[in-house]
């Protein structure tokens, strides 16, 4: 081991280079308070930053949570009101973000700019390890009181607050409650008993004196630890944290660690319920079991928990998905099943859904045979190494298409840095790997995990989670009565407190403050141009087939993409099945169970979607595809290729239990997506009325999917109506195996040629539909009104105006007013006034809308008003130059966001097939850094009147009361 050269105030501890990720991670200590510096050593420009604390909280107040959005709202250097939003938007970032997590919390951002790069770091640390933590910041961002109707004393008292409103929304998700309720009983006296995030009735427990007193003992240097990545040297990393923050420092003996769960020494049952609002209770219940295992800081046994938990659970192939699948006990696995290694301690769970509360023994007794099986009987060898095929490749694979591929490295080492384990071997598996290999060769290794970790271990829980549709009701009563006793106390003068208070922080959300003393990039750091990947085509052209190397660590992407034919309505209705019974069912003379499994083998994923998309200068007229996509090491380039065909050529559509088990699953997983993505949701609807393409994504993914979905899974009461569905699905098919086709690969250059010889030995003579009419969709251009009601303490607000496609001059500054709008006035007044947890508004030219929309939200009118208020804003004020510029900087940030390589060739590829190729997105990139001031005015009045409006909200039937009796009430 050579030392790597470090800043005087750290000592450098050790490095180790990881061929599998092409980086160096190297570990430091900084010498005077003891916090660690990890440093993930690459050649890659986006540089990635984050310093995390452990925070440990002792209650379910949300103090760590709320703590995470106020240190945030100004410190010691940068005295502003919200330097976080402002950043976002003086900065060329690709992330910037703040999380709590069940025991530590983390604030990263990445760059690609240097100068940004440290401008974002003075910032960050300064929120960090100076915050102001004003009391007005405290009631914004956590809760406070105010009276219903402003300065009125004689109204309600009512709750406010972002973080109050957030969990409000979050404890909506029946998910959520179940994973609360589980790790309640499965760690009885640890911090993992409580609930982080803050539970809503605990929430206004919190005084602003404890916020500070947590901060006080948390957010020190000797307790937290740095991570960072890229191409910058860790030595001039350590001498801005030092100079910056750490020098002002000296070591706190204290140390906030959690200790050991202690053990049951028998399995404990529990019953609780969750609030489902609607009449019809049956098939609602959730069942799980819960173990606790050993930690997670033990890379071995993390690695040994990992590979378990793939063997029993990957699959319809494995053996506990499998009976928890094919069982009556209930409708699909719950989506709680799996590992969960980022505690202290993991744990193991495995559940059902849509089941009932007497079944609960049932649901135990099936588990238990199950695993009593896999210990007597083993797994077939071919399962397990196939399982550790995938860990191998997860660990290979570069990713970055939703996270940056740094932060993505960093998150998964996080733990262990927290923790006090190896955050480097963490990184590092493939020596954990090799021992695996060898372990597997006894074939009692699996059966003795099972015995060791599950069958033998007593702290085992069982949870049965009931429906409830009172609860809801119950839950508000009380928090009703509890405010109206508050104010019956209050006096006189505390009541004149309660409207002050709200005076001065709706005066605090008002003012302006300089925002000269934050750093910032302009529009003279931007690159000239945006980089993109180039492909090629491979021989013979007539196959019509793109090459883009790329560098993937020895990853293949292969994709078959078929334009889409023409289908009736109906069978339009089943395409989103379809496309995820593709890939789910048997194929040729393998059944499901091994067609997953031959899956599982030789691929990394193996998937089937469509695309929808309008033409760039008509949102009308429309192209379509379905894609076949698969990813595999380059050892099984052939055997991915080969399965590619066999699907197209085989797939079977006959396996009807399965069919009926999967039906029951999607509707399951599309009903628990509601709460965490209505705005997306929400926005669907108020959009689908204007464009064909938003109109089949409502349909297919959006409310109306929903709908649709719960529909046929009702329908399949009957042999004889599954055999149909059978029999649709197959003739969909039959149309999409003679459509036209062509190919994209991805890889290493070295992989080009053999994969040009695959391509062509196997489509080459290939048979097409010699009369191939494509698809198609009606045109549409009309508002829709709308609200969708469901189980949800908080609401979901849209509003959709039509505008233009991206070829149209008008695209760009209205792509800018998005920004704008949220940077200058929806954040203000939706998110800081109305104590929403966001709010935004963007223009979507592929469908032709300008759309805004809210998350979360305790309003719907005040909300929709406000988007209504947005354009007057603009119009009736002058928008200053640096305003406009921030937004610009938005947009070019948006549109730079680097991806993973095989992401971005994707990307690039799949563009060009709708008519967005390079040329195209570079000359409206330009046409962004052009939009003027004059540009913004003129569109807003143009474009968004509120006559020629588009609503959709998506809130409880007690909120849709307050809506117009013309708006449209749809049940989800």
């Amino acid at each position: 081991m050579q030392a790597v050269k470090s800043h005087q105030s750290f000592r450098f501890l050790r490095n180790q280079t990881i061929d599998s990720l092409n980086v160096e991670v190297q570990e430091f200590e900084h010498i005077a308070t003891g916090a660690r510096h990890y440093h993930i050593a690459a050649d890659r420009d986006e540089n990635v930053f984050l310093v995390a604390f452990r925070t440990v909280p002792e209650d379910s107040s949300g103090v760590a949570h709320i703590l995470e959005h106020t240190a945030l709202c100004g410190s010691e250097r940068y005295p502003v009101r919200d330097p976080f939003f402002m950043m976002t938007r003086r900065s060329l970032n690709t992330f910037m973000n703040a999380f709590t997590s069940s025991d530590w919390t983390a604030y990263p951002f990445a760059s690609q700019n240097r100068k940004d790069y440290f401008n974002l770091l003075d910032v960050y640390l300064d929120a960090a390890f100076f915050s102001r933590l004003d009391p007005l910041d405290f009631a914004q961002e956590g809760h406070r009181v105010e009276f219903a109707e402003a300065g009125n004393p004689q109204s309600d008292l009512v709750y406010k607050g972002v973080v109050f409103n957030e969990m409000k929304g979050a404890m909506s998700s029946p998910v959520s409650t179940l994973w609360q309720t589980l790790t309640r009983y499965l760690f009885p006296t640890t911090t993992y008993h409580h609930n982080s995030g803050g539970e809503p009735s605990c929430i206004p427990d919190l005084s602003y004196e404890e916020l500070v007193e947590f901060y006080r003992s948390h957010y020190h240097p000797s307790n937290a630890v740095f991570m960072t990545f890229g191409d910058i040297d860790a030595a001039e990393l350590q001498e801005r944290f030092e100079t910056l923050a750490l020098h002002k420092f000296k070591r706190n003996e204290e140390e906030i660690s959690v200790p050991d769960e202690k053990r049951y020494f028998s399995p404990v049952r529990i019953e609780e319920a969750y609030a489902l609002d609607q009449e019809d209770l049956a098939a609602h219940t959730h069942h799980v079991l819960g173990w606790l295992l050993p930690r997670s800081i033990d890379l071995d046994e993390l690695m040994q928990a990992h590979l378990l938990s793939r063997v029993l659970l990957d699959n319809s192939s494995s053996p506990l998905r499998a009976a928890l699948e094919s069982s009556d006990i209930g409708t699909a696995p719950s989506p709680l099943c799996g590992l969960e290694d980022s505690n202290r301690e993991m744990s193991f769970m495995c559940g059902v859904e849509g089941s009932e509360p007497e079944k609960a023994a049932a649901f135990e007794q099936l588990v238990m045979d199950t695993l009593e099986q896999v210990a007597r009987e083993g797994v077939s060898q071919e399962m397990v190494e196939a399982q550790l095929h995938q860990l191998e490749l997860s660990q290979r694979e570069i990713t970055g298409d939703s996270y940056p591929f740094g932060l993505q490295l960093i998150l998964g080492a996080l733990s262990a840095g927290i923790h006090r384990g190896d955050a480097l071997g963490s990184l590092n598996v493939d020596p954990a790997l090799e021992k695996l290999r060898e372990a597997i060769k006894d074939a009692d290794y699996i059966p003795s995990l099972v015995r060791r970790w599950l069958l033998d271990n007593p702290h085992r829980v069982r949870l049965t989670l009931r429906p409830d549709n009172q609860l809801s009701r119950l839950r508000d009563q009380a928090e009703a009565d509890h405010l109206a006793a508050m104010k019956a106390a209050m006096s006189e003068t505390e009541k004149a407190e309660v409207i002050y208070l709200a005076e001065k922080l709706e005066a605090r959300q008002m003012q302006v403050d300089d925002e000269s003393i934050l750093p910032k990039v302009t529009l003279e750091d931007v690159p000239t141009e945006l980089k993109l990947p180039q492909g090629e085509p491979l021989s013979p052209a007539k196959l019509d087939s793109t090459w883009y190397s790329a560098g993937t660590n020895g990853l293949i992407y292969e994709q078959v993409v078929l334009d889409l034919p023409a289908m009736s309505e109906e069978q339009q209705a089943l395409l989103p099945l379809y496309t995820h019974c593709l890939t789910e069912l048997g194929c040729g003379d393998r059944d499901y169970r091994e067609n997953q499994a031959y899956q599982s083998q030789i691929t990394g994923g193996f998937s089937a979607y469509t695309t929808v998309r309008g033409k760039p200068d008509d949102e009308q007229d429309i192209s379509a595809y379905l894609v076949l996509s698969g990813k595999a090491l380059a050892v099984h380039r052939e055997a991915l290729a080969d399965l590619m065909v066999e699907t197209l050529e085989k797939a079977r559509f006959d396996e009807t239990q399965r069919l009926r088990e999967i039906v029951a699953q999607m509707r399951s997983r599309r009903e628990q997506s509601i709460t965490g993505q209505g705005h997306g949701m929400a926005m669907l609807a108020a959009c689908s009325g204007f464009a064909p393409a938003s109109q089949m994504a409502h349909n297919s993914r959006g409310l109306e999917g929903v709908r649709r979905i719960k529909a046929l899974d009702r329908a399949l009461g009957e042999p004889a109506e599954l055999n149909q569905l059978s029999e649709r699905l197959a003739e969909i098919h039959r149309l999409v195996a003679g459509a036209p086709r062509r190919f994209l690969s991805v890889g290493e250059e070295e992989h080009r040629d053999a994969m040009a010889q695959s391509i062509e030995q196997r489509w080459a003579s290939a048979a097409v539909a010699e009369a191939f009419s494509g698809f198609n969709l009606p045109q549409t251009r009309e508002a829709v009104k709308q609200v969708w009601m469901t189980s949800t303490q908080v609401n979901f607000c849209a509003k959709a105006f039509p505008t233009v496609t991206v070829e149209h001059p008008d695209a760009a500054p209205l792509t800018v007013l998005g920004e704008f709008l949220r940077n200058n006035y929806l954040h203000r007044a939706i998110r800081e006034k109305g104590g929403a947890y966001g709010a935004g508004a963007s223009q979507d030219s592929g469908d032709a809308v300008f759309r805004f929309f809210s998350y979360r939200d305790p309003r719907i009118s005040g909300t929709l008003d406000d988007f209504d208020a947005a354009a007057r804003w603009i119009s009736e004020n002058s928008i200053e130059p640096q305003k406009l510029e921030e937004a610009v900087l938005g947009v070019v940030s948006s549109i730079d966001k680097p991806g993973s390589p095989a992401g971005e060739a994707k990307q690039t590829y799949h563009s060009s097939l709708f008519g967005r190729t390079p040329e195209q997105r570079q000359r409206f990139r330009r046409q962004i850094l052009a939009v003027g001031v004059e540009d913004l005015k003129r569109v807003a009045l143009e474009y968004l009147n509120p006559e020629r409006a588009a609503v959709a909200v998506v809130t409880s039937t007690k909120g849709a009361e307050e809506l117009p009796e013309f708006f449209e009430r749809i049940e989800i």
